[in-house]
């Protein structure tokens, strides 16, 4: 009943509509739990060769599709559209390169908070870390955003992620117009 392939291959093409260049594509099973990743890499369109990537992971729980499919089962032949409790979680990791004049990682959370809105929630982290004990330290961003999908839009065709794909666009826009002043030795 769920075509998750058919899903990605859409939300690649509907990524294209809202402003980013798609790269590549991955789709991971783990065979002991049967869990499921599909990632694609993609960049907003006006970084292209620029420093800010994107890498997009759509996490299949195999329990909630089975239990998704048993609801199916229960409501049989008299169909009714079943309730909207069943959801895949979709993940937004931005790829920053190393820091030398870092952001207040407070300011920064607050800003990309307010840019990504109830429909992306944001979560922003910094690791120093260091090559020999004689250099400074290398600050690197984790910016990872995160939403749902619901699998009951999914299989009446309403999902489209739109609001989500314009909030991480402009969380990368965001990004590319201070990624310049973060990485230029001061």
């Amino acid at each position: 009943m769920i075509d998750i392939a058919g899903f990605v291959a859409d939300l690649k093409e509907h990524a294209i509509d809202h402003g980013f260049h798609v790269h590549d594509e991955r789709h991971i099973v783990e065979t002991y739990s049967l869990r499921q990743s599909w990632e694609v890499d993609l960049h907003p369109e006006r970084g292209c060769g620029g420093p800010i990537d994107l890498h997009l992971a759509l996490d299949v729980n195999p329990r909630v599709l089975l239990s998704f499919q048993d609801r199916l089962d229960e409501i049989g032949e008299e169909w009714e559209e079943p309730e909207d409790d069943y959801f895949l979680d979709i993940f937004f990791n931005w790829g920053v390169p190393p820091l030398q004049n870092a952001p207040d990682l407070l300011v920064l959370a607050t800003d990309l908070a307010g840019v990504g809105g109830t429909d992306l929630s944001i979560e922003v982290s910094a690791i120093d870390s260091y090559a020999a004990v004689t250099d400074g330290p290398e600050r690197r961003l984790a910016i990872t955003g995160k939403s749902s999908v619901s699998l009951v839009d999914l299989m009446m065709g309403r999902e489209q992620l739109c609001e989500v794909l314009d909030r991480s666009r402009e969380v990368s826009d965001y990004l590319l117009d201070r990624v310049e002043d973060w990485i230029e030795l001061s």
